[in-house]
């Protein structure tokens, strides 16, 4: 590999800039083709296997359990070991799992298999974007991102059409047996084109305790959630939910002591930064509660194949590739108060009008108009959100603010995936009755609308009406951090890290790196 480029001097023109691009492509979308396919094969899943609306949840949420808390210590463990190295092995551990679950006799080694994917997730997804900005020579990551976003774009377009295929076709199962191919092809691809880079400044231990005890309390609380259905008020059920509690408060407690933190708690001293991942919260519970329950619904209850279920909700996708370029434009220009009020409201109306479609519906006249105005509200939101969580923070720590985002996004997924059939009084066997599930469906519906609703007056009252200049963001409570802002200020306008104006698919939004050459040691908590 000796005849590689250096890291930051690669060209997009180059044999070896397209070979990493079509590296991270291939990365990122396998996990996204993931996220979007395996949706659409849940009630094959059920149907197959044998079991409860509790195993469809925690088929989705055993995956999101260990990605989520796992994501910031993956994205750790790349800068300070190697990028490439952890990348490469994020995907072989991603593809392993990917065929025990293809493979899976049983729902409990189905749900192992997936718990495992989530960790093969949590090493490959940083690592995807992360390639690009530390490869590609500065005059050219704006472009080389942009590359990735689009194509990356294409890959969730396609998932649907894909997997709705796989599901109606050859069977469920292969829609975990597609990512053995492609990372047949990503592996030798990273290994004989991509340099090898690292963070110098990284030092300190992991924060193991941290990431152990945030899994556990998202773990606990998660199993509380989906067993009450079914369970009650058993006594299993009391004491997860008690010990998630616990495990949450001890969580925060290590990460406030911690000398470095997976969380600095200086972060949420920042009020711009707070308020937008309170945004991020809650609708993006919202997103991830609609998506799972509405691929089950037009399957379950209005009767569509797997394959016009998986593309039914495609006009979102194709509004968000041709708008949100424009969309974080005007963002940039008014502000990020008005499009992130407005947005939430505006997908609050779509899943309203979606509450429409009974059995038997049609699409036309009843998903289309729905799914279109919450395709135009995502359209508003999703852009301006990314781009304010990144303008939040100094430009030092756009990597680690754009992480915390993406954790907190897919968290509040996970815990909407458990927690809207309680509340919306699904039993376990709903989903086998189209009017039962319809029922509850549609109580569901109304929850994510309130989740929205409280996402845009969260936007209204405590955004500021316009991003802070880039690289003047909040100062933070430390004198080493204004002490290193002071130090980077001279480089910042050369080292400056892209925005993303485009969604990589629904589930969260893209993990920006930030920077490596200019991010500088994590500061303590205290």
């Amino acid at each position: 590999m000796s005849d590689l480029s250096a890291p930051g001097t690669v060209r997009m023109a180059t044999a070896q800039g397209r070979w990493v691009l079509l590296t991270a492509v291939l990365g990122s979308g396998m996990a996204m083709l993931d996220s979007t396919v395996v949706n659409v094969a849940l009630p094959r899943i059920g149907a197959d296997l044998n079991t409860s609306l509790a195993t469809l949840q925690w088929t989705v949420n055993a995956y999101l359990l260990t990605l989520a808390a796992l994501l910031l210590l993956g994205g750790a463990l790349g800068d300070r070991y190697g990028r490439r190295r952890i990348f490469l092995i994020g995907m072989v551990w991603f593809a392993a799992s990917s065929l025990l679950c293809g493979l899976a006799p049983n729902a409990a080694v189905l749900l192992t298999a997936r718990a495992l994917q989530g960790v093969g997730g949590a090493l490959l997804t940083p690592g995807s974007l992360a390639l690009i900005q530390a490869v590609f020579h500065p005059d050219e990551r704006s472009r080389a991102v942009g590359a990735w976003s689009g194509l990356g774009g294409v890959a969730t377009a396609a998932g649907p059409f894909l997997g709705g295929w796989l599901v109606d076709g050859p069977g469920w199962r292969w829609v975990f047996f597609l990512n053995v191919p492609v990372a047949a092809v990503c592996v030798p691809l990273a290994a004989r084109h991509v340099p090898e880079t690292r963070d110098p400044t990284a030092h300190g231990r992991f924060d193991v305790r941290g990431a152990v005890l945030g899994a556990l309390a998202l773990g606990a609380v998660t199993y509380a959630l989906i067993a009450a259905p079914g369970r009650g008020t058993a006594p299993d059920v009391l004491l997860a939910a008690v010990a998630g509690v616990l495990l949450a408060v001890a969580f925060l407690r290590v990460e406030r002591k911690d000398p470095d933190p997976m969380l600095p708690p200086w972060l949420f001293g920042l009020r711009q930064f707070t308020a937008v991942n309170a945004v991020t919260v809650c609708v993006y519970a919202a997103f991830g509660g609609f998506f799972f329950l509405t691929v089950l619904y037009l399957q379950v209850g209005a009767g569509y194949s797997a394959f016009v279920a998986g593309t039914a909700l495609l006009p979102t996708t194709v509004l968000m590739l041709l708008l949100s370029a424009r969309s974080g434009e005007l963002a940039q220009r008014i502000g990020p108060r008005i499009p992130l009020t407005l947005g939430p409201l505006v997908c609050a109306t779509g899943m309203l009008l979606m509450t429409r479609a009974g059995t038997d519906a049609s699409y036309r006249t009843e998903v289309l108009p729905a799914v279109t105005v919450l395709g135009l509200g995502m359209v508003l939101l999703v852009a301006p959100l990314t781009a304010t969580v990144l303008a939040s923070v100094d430009v030092t720590h756009a990597g680690l603010a754009s992480g915390v985002n993406n954790a907190a996004a897919r968290a509040s997924g996970l815990l909407a995936v458990a927690a809207l059939p309680l509340l919306a009084g699904m039993g376990p066997e709903a989903y086998r009755s189209a009017t039962a599930f319809a029922a509850g469906y549609r109580r569901s519906l109304v929850l994510c609308a309130v989740l929205l609703v409280i996402g845009a007056a969260l936007a209204w009252f405590t955004l500021r009406p316009r991003i802070p200049e880039h690289g003047k963001a909040e100062t933070t409570p430390t004198v080493r951090e204004s002490e290193a802002r002071e130090q980077e200020s001279n480089v910042q306008e050369q080292h400056c890290r892209p925005q993303c104006s485009y969604h990589c698919g629904v589930s969260a939004p893209p993990l920006d790196p930030g920077t490596p050459q200019s991010a500088p040691p994590r500061t303590s908590g205290d």
